[in-house]
């Protein structure tokens, strides 16, 4: 995190030239820091504006700049002052280090432990058991569980859990469902009745039924089936789940009457018009919500109430679901619920996902009007996993995505998951082509590899890599440079996906490493007879191998080794 470090060593400078009368008026620092970039390279790498603190020195922004500067010492950096900017330009001996620190740490370079142990629940996908998922699903899915691979890297303690929505009227829906479709195999005249499950898929249930029911009801069979089914696609995605919770366990175990009995004795429950009401406008919630409706049933808010309450007993610091825009209007009364049961309602985040337009020959095509493409195990089988994952996750969950079918399933640069992927398979092959016998073309002989397995292994252990910019073009440094400080963003980049719980971060970031590696690759030649220049490239595109794979792998997505 070279801002950071940047920021804190100014900051301290800054101190200093305080406690020494440097900074005229000034008695505290005043503001916060921020180190970017400057705009013009020829600078530095890092620039960091001290001219808001004029205001309070009374002095020009430069004579600041350099009384704070004078306290800055300079270790494998140069600092320079220009206006009201102290700039840093990172030398040779800084981005080595930062290649040995990647080298010597391989994936556990980019941890951070933001988390600190904090025990997180994350719930997604949570999707009814009366038939396969919709596209939408498959965004919740990647979301999830890229978000839950990301925050136990860094430090937290995730469970995942998956609720299975069992216990409502869509299971006697779905019962009946399979009741008519059994029967029409049996060669019954019986159309499927107005308001019931139609689709298809109930018919190869229903033969599943046929061959060995198991002794279950139609209902009971139904739902296991559709939730092996559902298992089964969310193994293949990549998703995998610590629990899966029956809403029919809060039924069973008395906890919904007992969470009921709760809230009535903390007087947040009342009768009226035959129904039973929550007092949810008392927590902030626009208006009091029904908790049992007259004819003596619950809704749904009901049972999620004394879910909540369960995943807090369960001992979880934090909640975090991911629900669909449409549960917007949801999340007031579930905060008011918590709130009114003792517990502290900022512990519950809510992650609302936009939907997935499908675009296919320039056209978005409609769910419901598609043939080949409804459900996301058709996506999953047209464009892969992979590509399905990293487009489900490339746009912040508050954006809609379209999801371009057929540029996913493209081997184009323009394609942005072939693009990465190809950049990692590009990095192995250059490994392996310098461990690699080669032939001399021209006299059609067998040459020894230019680099033996120990020869490397031994360069890696030295506990620095000099020499690295001799005697190469000012192109060739600047990309290597780029692609360096590029590596050396990935903590502070998953350090802000977990702080905005934004796992499309991870992806914008592959995409730029890529595209860093793919100029450096333009520019540099890793390969050659030179031993010491080849060894000191190669732990370039080893590192960048190292970043790249694990970034890949915290979102669910391989990182081939041939493309």
């Amino acid at each position: 995190m070279l801002k950071d470090y940047f920021i804190e060593i100014t900051k301290n400078a800054l101190l200093k030239a305080i406690e020494n009368k440097e900074l005229g008026n000034m008695e505290k620092l005043e503001s916060e820091l921020i180190c970017d970039p400057p705009k013009n390279k020829e600078f530095g790498d890092f620039a960091i504006n001290v001219s808001a603190l004029s205001r309070y020195a009374k002095i020009a922004p430069v004579q600041i700049a350099q009384a704070v500067s004078k306290y800055i010492k300079e270790e494998n950096f140069k600092v320079n002052v220009v206006s009201g900017f102290i700039n840093f330009k990172l030398d040779e001996n800084f981005l080595n280090n930062i290649i040995v620190e990647i080298l010597s740490k391989k994936e556990d370079y980019l941890k951070t432990d933001i988390g600190r142990g904090e025990k997180v629940n994350i719930e997604y996908v949570s999707a009814n058991p009366t038939g396969p998922f919709h596209i939408g699903h498959g965004r919740w899915a990647a979301l999830g569980s890229a978000l839950s691979n990301i925050m136990n890297y860094c430090g937290y303690k995730v469970f995942q859990e998956f609720y299975i929505n069992d216990a409502g009227n869509q299971i006697n829906k779905l019962a009946k469902s399979l009741e008519i479709r059994v029967r029409q195999l049996k060669g019954e005249k019986i159309e499927m009745e107005e308001g019931l499950y139609p689709g298809e898929y109930l018919i190869d249930c229903a033969k599943r039924y046929l061959k060995d029911n198991k002794g279950l009801d139609y209902g009971d069979f139904a739902k296991e089936d559709m939730l092996n089914c559902q298992k089964k696609l969310l193994e293949k995605f990549g998703t995998h789940f610590d629990l899966f919770f029956s809403e029919l366990t809060l039924y069973k175990n008395n906890e919904v009457e007992k969470c009921m009995e709760t809230l009535k004795k903390s007087g947040k429950i009342y009768e009226k018009d035959d129904a039973v009401w929550f007092k949810s406008s008392d927590f902030g919630d626009d208006q009091d919500r029904v908790l049992v409706k007259s004819d003596g049933k619950n809704t749904y808010l009901t049972a999620d109430i004394a879910y909540h309450k369960n995943k807090f007993e369960r001992g979880f610091d934090r909640l975090i679901n991911i629900w669909g825009a449409d549960h917007h209007g949801y999340i007031a009364r579930m905060k008011a619920a918590l709130e009114a049961l003792g517990y502290d309602s900022s512990k519950l985040e809510i992650i609302l996902g936009q939907l997935v337009n499908l675009i296919q020959d320039g056209e978005a095509q409609r769910m419901g009007k598609r043939k080949n493409m409804v459900t996301l195990d058709d996506l999953v089988d047209e464009v892969g996993v992979d590509a399905t994952r990293f487009w489900m996750l490339m746009r912040s969950s508050d954006t809609t995505i379209d999801f371009d079918i057929d540029l996913a399933k493209s081997q184009s640069d323009k394609n942005p998951v072939y693009y990465v992927q190809y950049a990692h398979a590009r990095a192995c092959s250059i490994l392996r082509k310098a461990l690699e016998k080669r032939v001399d073309v021209d006299n059609k002989t067998e040459l020894e590899a230019i680099l033996t397995k120990d020869e490397i292994e031994e360069f890696y252990k030295k506990p620095c890599i000099e020499g690295m910019f001799k005697d190469i073009s000012s192109e060739s440094f600047e990309a290597i440079k780029a692609l360096i400080m590029k590596m050396e963003e990935g903590r502070a980049l998953l350090y802000n996906a977990v702080k905005y719980r934004a796992p499309y971060m991870v992806c914008k970031y592959l995409t730029e490493l890529a595209n860093a590696f793919h100029h450096f690759y333009n520019y540099t030649r890793v390969l050659s007879e030179n031993k010491d220049d080849c060894l000191m490239k190669l732990a370039i595109v080893d590192a960048f191998r190292i970043i790249m794979a694990k970034m890949l792998d915290l979102i669910g997505v391989s990182a081939p080794c041939k493309m």
